[in-house]
């Protein structure tokens, strides 16, 4: 058995689509079935290789790795045409050559009688040999087929069109090329979005035109943003990637896009597994879900706080190479990112703060100097560096101690002596804990920012 992800190189991957993606992409792999993917790119004009590219970029960022594919509609369309031939041939299409003029009139007409806008078969019987293809679509009958989240849904065939299979320049539809592509590639369960929903009853037609065996349908409600409208750059990145660059773990993505519209019970944290494990289409919830911003960002949290060291690690350095970090400058990255989980929000966040341990700084922010250094720092900084130069074992527990000690001969709070060596060892006062920062700085490089704190507030008093 099979599913497929079939998107249109003419944009970006957003949320919707991964969301599709994912659920073909969990549906595969709950069946034991192969997972397909197709770039429908017979819209010469929209498709471009930069949206090809952000599409295959975007599924192995998330993990979605798919057994067949990528497999483009633009290498088939001799085979489509042989399909549209035999339609032809078979007197379940025509051509028509009735102009835009004649085609908007009729339009405007049926509104006016308040009856649906459809093609009126003007060409049925003309025997034309050139324009478009139209497909014969029943007149009689009615079209039902079960969706696994819609239920059973019943569409008459008086209400469908005779829809284009084949422009007039020769290349073929939407309509016909999915269907094609659907039946070659034997695809058991056609996963997608509700919008495609009205395009079903047509596809069915065709799939009954050829005689071929109908696959299984699962259309999948739209997301909204938070404010209920449709989803838009307002609430949050539509480009997939822009996640990543924000510091998103593809892992914890992925928990938050498998909530929009799905749920096993009152349960918010999947891992992967889980989510193989416990889907079921029949689960998805037939209303369009809501996207929020915050509870992505609380998922990421989680998944940061959580998440095995090596994986986390292996996102991060994307993120330190975008900062031009060298991690043989530094102390083990493994280790660090350990330290930090617990109060980074992204892995922006993380890398942000792993700058201080790799990259020396020339001068301290002047804001911070300002309101942080003083006429008393110099004395508490040089007993910082007597006492912490006779550190032995470098440790965290060791220089709290020295700490401790100077704040006991100053007789002064642990604040007068931890701002000032804080701002020395950042240069811009942002650290966590100053003895665990301390560690990792490493001793040397500890001495000789505190060495240039001490030159910095005597050549600016």
């Amino acid at each position: 058995m099979k599913s497929r992800f079939a998107p249109s190189p003419t944009g970006y991957l957003h949320i919707g689509g991964a969301r599709t993606a994912l659920f073909a992409w969990l549906w595969a792999k709950k069946t034991s079935s192969k997972f397909l993917l197709r770039i429908e790119d017979t819209d010469k004009e929209r498709s471009t290789q930069t949206s090809v590219d952000a599409i295959l970029d975007g599924m192995e960022w998330l993990g979605l790795d798919y057994d067949e594919g990528p497999i483009y509609q633009s290498d088939r369309t001799e085979r489509y045409n042989e399909v549209i031939n035999e339609l032809l041939l078979n007197g379940k299409a025509y051509y028509c050559d009735c102009s835009k003029e004649r085609l908007e009139k009729m339009r405007e007409n049926q509104i006016a009688n308040k009856e649906k806008p459809k093609y009126d078969g003007c060409c049925r019987d003309k025997a034309l040999k050139n324009g478009v293809i139209r497909f014969l679509n029943p007149d009689d009958g009615l079209v039902v087929f079960h969706d696994f989240v819609k239920g059973e849904v019943r569409i008459a065939n008086s209400e469908l069109d005779d829809l284009i299979i084949s422009r007039t320049d020769g290349s073929p539809t939407y309509n016909l090329t999915v269907v094609v592509d659907d039946h070659d590639m034997e695809i058991d369960c056609v996963i997608r979005g509700d919008d495609h929903i009205n395009n079903t009853p047509k596809q069915i037609n065709l799939y009954k035109a050829m005689g071929w065996p109908l696959p299984e349908f699962a259309h999948v409600p739209m997301i909204l943003g938070s404010d209920g409208s449709r989803l838009s750059k307002r609430h949050g990145a539509l480009n997939l990637l822009a996640y990543r660059d924000e510091g998103f773990l593809p892992e914890a993505l992925l928990n938050y896009i498998v909530r929009l519209g799905w749920s096993n019970g009152d349960q918010e944290i999947f891992s992967v597994q889980e989510m193989i494990d416990l889907f079921e289409l029949k689960n998805i919830n037939n209303s369009p879900a809501s996207f929020n911003q915050e509870k992505l960002e609380w998922i990421n949290q989680s998944y940061i706080k959580s998440t095995e060291i090596n994986n986390l690690v292996e996102n991060l350095k994307w993120h330190l190479n975008n900062l031009n970090i060298n991690l043989d400058n530094g102390p083990n990255i493994y280790e660090l990112a350990e330290s930090l989980r617990e109060r980074s929000g992204s892995l922006v966040d993380m890398a942000q703060s792993c700058v201080m341990f790799y990259c020396d700084f020339d001068t301290f922010d002047s804001v911070q100097a300002n309101k942080v250094f003083n006429t008393n720092s110099p004395p508490i900084l040089e007993d910082l560096v007597a006492n912490l130069n006779s550190i032995d074992s470098w440790t965290a527990e060791n220089i709290h101690s020295v700490i401790k000690i100077i704040c006991e001969g100053h007789d002064i709070g642990f604040g007068k002596v931890g701002q000032p060596f804080r701002l020395a060892l950042s240069g811009n006062g942002k650290s966590g804990s100053i003895d665990i920062s301390a560690q990792f700085v490493g001793k040397e490089r500890t001495l000789a920012r505190l060495e240039k704190a001490i030159d910095w507030i005597n050549s600016n008093s």
